[in-house]
């Protein structure tokens, strides 16, 4: 395959339990299965921050949230910064988005239009944040009043967490899709190669799938397992999450989530599970796009999302400043036929900011100087161990969200074993003993027989802190 196509789906808030492929009895994923059987399907994926602009700063450019410093919502990423769209754009590629960036500020405040962009190689940006109007520049919006609509939603069946939401052919993430088959349709008349990066809101909250889709789920309802969640078990963990657990967003979320029975828990399982069932339909018309203009052979397609969602496992919704599997933990499928074997599953440990020196191996591209990641195209392409990458993973929330009176600068490193989180200049963290405790339920922290294994976890955090510092400029001489 030379200079292949490259057909990027990201989608935000998707946990990695939300496909049949990762085991989830409940979904009915039957495109993004197939996706898998087609390439490899890693099984130990892991974001490197659990909010949206430090995390897709951090695997557009292949480079570590501080290291980007773009490590907050709500910050520009600097103008310097190196997009892996930028690099293939400049080696002759056409490329378009539908979505999502959030690269910058989103909040309507201060977003008055589109939001703000650094030179990021993008041909075509068919941007909608979200799928609601708040800009006058929102396309989603400008598509949907071309066929007479109105963005709408209502509480499913009287319910305060789940809603129904558009139908099926108009919504947000049918509009992505849309936008990406008329890009791939336009360009297959072309022998230029071409990236396309399809980021739709959903699964993110509110839960509001469509009414087809969320009725798929009624008649097992009461089948849907409750949050891994231990009454009292928040007691011995950091502040953050106790706070979260009563109101979300840093306690700036009401508390309406406290008051839910546990009808209201499997109900947003169920309303979530359809919001990801509706986006394997999506990337099913993708693929058949893709198939119908003699293009899949040629193209490699990426499946992943930006981070999880806690779901009410440990008493939390939404995201913050912890990193429990479920809100670091995400799907990573990548597939290229005819160079990607099929059928591979991948137990190593891996990071999104790996990503983009994988797509520039994979175009046979040099690598650029200012990119930490460590490609995956050997172990894609079977030239090393698919059970072989890294020793450990490295996430980080300093500050990455404004919505905390008492801000939170954590880091944590992750192996097969255990888990630490290291909150600066607090005495407080977190460790866990994964094989004895995989839930994440008992924090040894304060515990001395585990003593050992904090001392040997939090030398991990200082040598992978001292490896995120920035390798820009290059070296140049020896003195």
């Amino acid at each position: 395959m030379t200079r292949p196509n490259i057909l990027w789906i990201c989608t935000d808030t998707q946990r990695f339990d939300t496909l049949r492929c990762y085991g989830n009895e409940f979904v009915r994923t039957p495109n993004l299965d197939a996706l898998a059987h087609s390439g490899v399907l890693f099984e130990q994926a892991y974001s490197q921050c659990t909010l949206c602009t430090p995390s897709r700063a951090s695997f557009l450019t292949g480079r570590y949230p501080r290291t980007t410093r773009a490590r907050q919502n709500g910050q520009c990423i600097p103008d310097d910064e190196v997009l892996v769209t930028k690099l293939l754009h400049q080696a002759g590629y056409v490329c378009g988005l539908s979505g999502k960036l959030h690269l910058s500020p989103c909040h309507p405040t201060v977003c008055k239009g589109t939001e703000r962009r650094i030179d990021d190689g993008y041909d075509e940006f068919h941007w909608a944040h979200h799928p609601y109007p708040d800009w006058p520049t929102n396309e989603y919006i400008e598509w949907l009043a071309e066929r007479g609509e109105e963005f709408r939603s209502r509480p499913f069946e009287g319910s305060k967490f789940v809603e129904a939401g558009m139908p099926t052919e108009l919504h947000h993430t049918t509009w992505c899709a849309e936008k990406a088959i008329r890009f791939m349709e336009g360009c297959a008349r072309f022998e230029r190669p071409w990236v396309f990066s399809v980021n739709t809101f959903d699964p993110h909250n509110p839960f509001d799938p469509p009414e087809e889709y969320l009725r798929k789920h009624l008649d097992r309802l009461g089948e849907i397992p409750l949050p891994n969640y231990v009454e009292g078990e928040l007691e011995g963990k950091p502040v953050w999450q106790s706070i979260d657990h009563r109101s979300p967003y840093g306690g700036r979320g009401g508390d309406a989530l406290l008051k839910m029975n546990d009808d209201d828990r499997r109900l947003v399982r169920a309303g979530y599970w359809a919001m990801c069932e509706l986006i394997d339909t999506q990337v099913g018309r993708m693929i058949d796009s893709l198939k119908q203009t003699a293009q899949l052979d040629n193209t490699i397609v990426i499946f992943t999302s930006d981070h999880g969602e806690m779901l009410g496992d440990h008493g939390i919704y939404f995201k913050g400043p912890y990193f429990y599997d479920p809100v670091v933990h995400v799907p990573l499928i990548v597939s290229a036929p005819g160079t990607i074997p099929s059928g591979g599953r991948s137990g190593a440990l891996v990071e999104l900011v790996d990503l983009a020196p994988t797509l520039l191996d994979a175009c046979g591209m040099e690598r650029y100087p200012g990119m930490q990641g460590r490609s995956l195209w050997g172990m894609l392409t079977g030239e090393s161990s698919l059970d072989d990458h890294r020793e450990d993973i490295y996430c980080e929330f300093y500050n990455a969200s404004g919505m905390y009176e008492l801000p939170a600068y954590a880091t944590m490193v992750r192996t097969h074993e255990h888990k630490v989180v290291v909150y600066h200049g607090h005495d407080l963290g977190e460790l866990y003993d994964l094989r004895a405790d995989p839930e994440e339920t008992f924090n040894h922290w304060d515990d001395p027989d585990y003593a050992p294994v904090k001392a040997s976890m939090m030398k991990r955090v200082t040598d992978r802190m001292a490896e995120t510092v920035d390798p820009l400029p290059p070296r140049l001489a020896d003195w």
